[in-house]
């Protein structure tokens, strides 16, 4: 008798650990279960056969993203973030700990969090702890209550809730951490450097760009470096936007630190000399920086030096953003594009020559090895059935007004992107926005 799946999906290009290869896929219970060559034969109850113009992918998985519920649930939301990150090929998302109210910096605020999930799980949903001065003592119940990771400040995080730690606070809670090995994950801007550089008020760019210098990012990283070679912790660079720090995290890596970086679609894809006076939606922090910096990031992640690109999707309402005044120095810093970014990474990709395959394992193999989610980011046997349908060389142009975030701001609006998501599979079954069906993923359980 003949094998039968619930899904089978076949074409000449799924992604495999080998390249694009012709497949057949077969899933069951929600696993790939058999990864054949085309024409095998596999037999399903449902069964997909893509178009010519169609490659399969794994599931993105996206390790920053700002959900902010409950408290802020106006800037975004778990309904409406996890149904843009469905229609972006994203099928995991970890939230990040702070501008959610509580932050989740207790077993108590994450036991809150999770019930802000309860029937609005649109893709699998992880969470990262927060360290914040005096919750030391918090960390390791935190750890076995299943977050993924911590993350922590060294400058003022924005929000009041959340407080940062200092340098030597920083090597203090790395050396907790690495008690059960744990793993920080820093925004690293040096708060010194920030306090003497020139204030951000008005509306040009430039001046909102030195008032976040590279120079705050190279020696809070730095310090990140050294503190985790002293302490033998884990410790992740967010959202790298300097590549004058590149030599030093190169070689901090070559001595055996144990350190990895993210970079994001918007460090990769906008440069500081195309943003208008006043467009504060381009604001964020670290900032976009010059298009030569730009060029340098990209070299970094070619030469292993950058792990994965995330899109620290940071959204907030229009009022926040400053719209009407386009004053940098006071509007909310983040940049919303939790459903563009495959599309984005990919169009700046396929300019400079860089295949299809390295993007995705830069946007769902390496953040699933970050998060240590085992069965994520690959197409292979025993893994996740988590599939996006894409077609690359089709095109779209961005429309606000069309996303799913909940607030409809974005910095790449009326802007023509390459690659569209036309199907997005979890765990075997195609995402239904009307039926939630993600999962909690917990930390040595997913």
């Amino acid at each position: 008798m003949t094998e039968r799946y619930d899904l089978v999906v076949r074409g000449e290009r799924v992604l495999t650990t080998a390249g694009f290869q012709p497949r057949e896929v077969g899933v069951r219970d929600g696993r790939v279960e058999a990864l054949v060559p085309l024409g095998s034969g596999l037999s399903a109850d449902r069964e997909l056969d893509l178009a010519p113009d169609e490659v399969l992918l794994p599931g993105l998985v996206d390790t920053h993203v700002h959900v902010n519920e409950p408290g802020r649930t106006e800037w975004e939301g778990f309904e409406t973030a996890t149904r843009a990150a469905a229609r972006g090929g994203v099928t995991t998302i970890v939230d990040m700990p702070l501008n959610s109210i509580p932050p989740t910096t207790s077993v108590e605020a994450l036991q809150r969090k999770v019930e802000a999930t309860e029937g609005k799980r649109h893709v699998d949903v992880g969470f990262w702890g927060g360290a914040v001065p005096g919750n030391k003592d918090e960390l390791r119940a935190l750890h076995d209550a299943g977050v993924l990771g911590f993350k922590c400040f060294l400058l003022h995080s924005g929000v009041e809730e959340f407080g940062h730690l200092e340098p030597d606070e920083l090597e203090d809670y790395l050396r907790e951490l690495a008690t059960f090995d744990g793993l920080m994950l820093v925004h690293a801007e040096d708060s010194r450097a920030i306090d003497r550089a020139p204030h951000a008020e008005g509306d040009r760019y430039e001046r909102f760009l030195g008032s976040r210098p590279r120079g705050a990012e190279n020696l809070a990283i730095a310090e990140v470096i050294e503190r985790a070679r002293w302490t033998g912790a884990r410790a992740h660079v967010l959202h790298l936007s300097s590549s004058d720090a590149l030599p030093m995290i190169a070689t901090a890596k070559r001595d055996g630190v144990r350190i990895t970086v993210e970079t994001c679609p918007h460090y990769l894809a906008l440069a500081a000399e195309d943003v208008p006076d006043g467009a504060t939606v381009f604001k964020c922090c670290p900032p976009i920086r010059e298009a030569g910096n730009r060029d340098l990031l990209w070299q970094g992640l070619l030469d292993g030096t950058i792990d994965c690109v995330v899109t620290d999707h940071s959204p907030s309402t229009p009022d926040l953003k400053n719209l009407d005044t386009g004053d940098f120095g006071t509007a909310w810093g983040g940049v919303a594009s939790l459903q563009l970014g495959l599309s984005v990474v990919w169009t700046a990709a396929r300019t400079r020559g860089v295949p299809l395959e390295q993007v995705v394992r830069w946007m769902s193999e390496r953040p699933a090895a970050l998060a240590g989610l085992r069965d994520k980011g690959t197409i292979a046997v025993g893994r996740a059935a988590d599939l996006v349908v894409f077609a690359p060389d089709d095109a779209f142009v961005v429309r606000p007004e069309e996303l799913e975030h909940r607030n409809a701001i974005t910095a790449y609006a009326d802007r023509t992107l390459s690659g569209v998501v036309r199907r997005t599979v979890l765990a075997g079954v195609d995402v239904d926005l009307d039926q939630p069906a993600g999962r909690l993923l917990w930390r040595g359980r997913s």
